[in-house]
């Protein structure tokens, strides 16, 4: 006999719990309580199961017979209802503990900071996720396919930050590949984006590359009357070729005053390669006043708050805007492009000693190796010409006069 919801709603509550069979195996559990629970009772390989399938009034009736006739249905097809919903809450609880944001965060704080990677860089990643985080942070791994990383990302490139989106794009893939060697990730859905964003417009720093017009600013320079360590960094920093952010974070140990050189441990590099920067007798006299100043301990140019942390990486261009000199003239990435041009100019150096001063990178691998001890004394010549020429232009003296070059062989 089956129920009706008329009966259903007259059932009391007794002293103990009892039950009320609707048919094909699905009755109604009554507690002392009052609750009426759904239940539904099968048999697999010779065994009997029970399955729960929710309380009434919340599971109609028309619904838990419903919900009956799809166990029913996986019966059929060999698959038991009850192991499979064990799967599923499993699996439900699996994704819970690794969705993006989780393993992302597990891949900063044990991979990339297991690595020593540069302070700077780690801050990156944790802006990268920032930036994801509203759109899959809470999604499990597996349920972040193609398109919806491309959504996010599209997202954060539809904002004008094209460069932003590429590079999001490039840590999720680190991510994935992290997921995957853990066996917690199956596929990386971004690395089937690889050129499908938006190309960011070429970036140039603001450069001053007239040496006329630079003879103007080293004369501003000396003549800036600011906090001195924000000045001895306006100094040294169109002497050597070195990036802002190298420069902030660099440390009296790593200068050595009688070989004359100031060797950037790899971790602080752009491209995690060691740099060594040949300093000219004017940068050793500066670097030699400072240190009289300030000691020998800790960061060259220190915090203006506390010596533990370096300078702020808006002090220089900042100093720039207070001396009168705007944003689409000067910046302090500039002054690298103002070494390369008028050194390049110039038809004395050799490029690939230009480009190994600058510490770019280079593709060929081998090249790469080959030029770190290849060009070395023609470097320390060019930085004490440079500063010398630099000193020339500060007083109003020769400008560059371009020679043809020889081609290279």
């Amino acid at each position: 006999m089956t129920l009706t919801a008329m009966q259903i709603r007259g059932f009391p509550a007794t002293a103990k719990a009892y039950k009320k069979s609707d048919e094909k195996g699905l009755y109604l559990e009554i507690t002392p309580k009052g609750s009426k629970l759904w239940r539904w009772k099968y048999r697999i390989a010779g065994k009997e199961k029970r399955l729960a399938l929710g309380s009434w009034p919340e599971i109609s009736l028309a619904k838990a017979r419903s919900l009956r006739d799809e166990g029913r249905a996986k019966l059929n097809e060999g698959i038991d209802p009850a192991l499979e919903r064990k799967k599923s809450k499993a699996t439900a609880k699996h994704d819970a503990a690794n969705n993006f944001e989780l393993l992302a965060t597990e891949y900063i704080d044990k991979i990339m900071i297991g690595k020593n990677l540069a302070p700077a860089t780690i801050t990156k990643a944790r802006y990268f996720l920032k930036q994801l985080k509203p759109s899959i942070g809470k999604m499990a791994l597996n349920d972040i396919d193609v398109p919806t990383l491309f959504a996010a990302l599209t997202k954060i490139q539809d904002k004008g930050n094209y460069e932003t989106a590429k590079k999001c794009r490039a840590f999720a893939s680190r991510v994935f590949r992290h997921g995957m060697l853990t066996s917690r990730a199956i596929t990386d859905p971004a690395h089937a984006l690889q050129g499908a964003l938006t190309n960011p417009k070429v970036k140039h720093y603001a450069a001053i590359l007239d040496p006329v017009k630079f003879g103007h600013l080293l004369r501003a320079i000396d003549e800036y009357e600011g906090q001195y360590i924000t000045k001895f960094a306006l100094m040294i920093s169109p002497h050597i070729f070195v990036r802002p952010g190298e420069l902030r974070h660099a440390r009296w140990s790593e200068v050595d005053f009688n070989a004359a050189i100031w060797n950037i441990p790899a971790e602080k590099m752009k491209a995690r390669r060691e740099h060594s920067v040949p300093l000219s007798k004017q940068v050793l006299a500066m670097l030699e006043e400072l240190k009289s100043i300030e000691g020998d301990k800790g960061f060259i140019f220190p915090s203006f708050y506390t010596p533990s942390r370096p300078m702020s990486e808006n002090t220089v261009n900042t100093a720039f805007r207070r001396m009168g000199f705007s944003k689409e003239e000067i910046t302090a990435h500039g002054l690298r492009s103002t070494a390369s041009t008028l050194l390049n100019e110039s038809g004395k150096w050799n490029p690939d000693a230009i480009e190994r001063s600058l510490a770019h990178g280079d593709s060929n691998a081998v090249r790469g190796a080959y030029h770190r001890g290849n060009y070395w004394q023609e470097r320390v010549e060019m930085a004490q010409w440079w500063s010398d020429y630099l000193d020339q232009l500060k007083v109003g003296g020769d400008v560059i006069k371009l020679e043809p070059r020889a081609a290279n062989i």
